[in-house]
């Protein structure tokens, strides 16, 4: 696939300091226990918790995919959204060229910001390489985006990042260059999906593998909580496969 060579000459450029207020730390492809598993979804789940103080909060009762029904208009970048499809932003692939959304017109999206250092990095990679390689030949596209931004649990380049998912999970499906999901960098096609969302997960991605499902028409129907994992959300990615 185009956006996701997996090439066994990699190099590693040196980090991007361009942006301000970016720290990168030593790469290393060890992931943490099962019991960094746990905290993330008690951190997930309890609205009293620090993280959650800082903008991140959940209304009690959240179901793990909720409904784009009814489009909220809220954050700094709604406006600059609406009225946008999402085959008319352009992205860059792993390798820094650039890829128009447009080119999976007709395809049922799952689109996930990862992390290569994250306890959920594991069982979600492994998951969504079992769903792809499933649905990829009735019409499924997986599109992952790395983010530094949630415990800066994706420091590597994106040599790093790509030989991290070739070699350990065997990703088939595309994926991206780094972006920001979060905050005045944010990538515009996050812009996008989180003011096509909205409601009760608000305007904030909450942490790693979040994650967005986009219809054939290029609506965005579902959002899922990072906890939600790949094959808890089979039976929606089946429907629109389906449809």
């Amino acid at each position: 696939m185009a956006s996701m060579p997996c090439s066994s000459n990699l190099t590693s450029p040196l980090f991007d300091f361009s942006k301000s207020n970016r720290t990168h730390q030593p790469f290393c492809l060890s992931l943490p226990s099962c019991s960094t598993v746990t905290s993330i979804k008690s951190l997930l789940a309890s609205s009293n918790s620090g993280f959650f103080q800082h903008g991140f909060a959940l209304k009690a009762g959240i179901s793990s995919g909720v409904s784009s029904n009814s489009r909220s208009q809220f954050g700094v970048f709604a406006a600059a959204t609406t009225g946008k499809s999402i085959y008319d932003f352009t992205v860059k692939d792993i390798d820094r060229k650039e890829v128009p959304l447009s080119k999976y017109k007709g395809k049922v999206l799952l689109i996930v910001n990862v992390a290569s250092q994250c306890g959920l990095t594991t069982s979600n990679y492994s998951e969504l390489s079992q769903i792809y390689n499933k649905y990829k030949d009735q019409g499924l596209e997986i599109l992952a985006f790395p983010c530094n931004q949630f415990g800066f649990q994706e420091p590597g380049s994106n040599d790093q990042i790509k030989q991290f998912a070739c070699t350990r999970f065997k990703a088939e499906f595309p994926i991206f260059d780094k972006v920001d999901v979060n905050g005045p960098f944010t990538a515009p096609i996050y812009q996008f999906l989180k003011s096509s969302t909205g409601g009760l997960l608000g305007d904030l991605v909450k942490w790693n593998f979040e994650k967005f499902l986009v219809d054939k028409s290029g609506k965005v129907v579902e959002r899922y909580l990072p906890t939600t994992s790949p094959l808890q959300i089979e039976k929606d990615i089946r429907k629109l496969v389906a449809a």
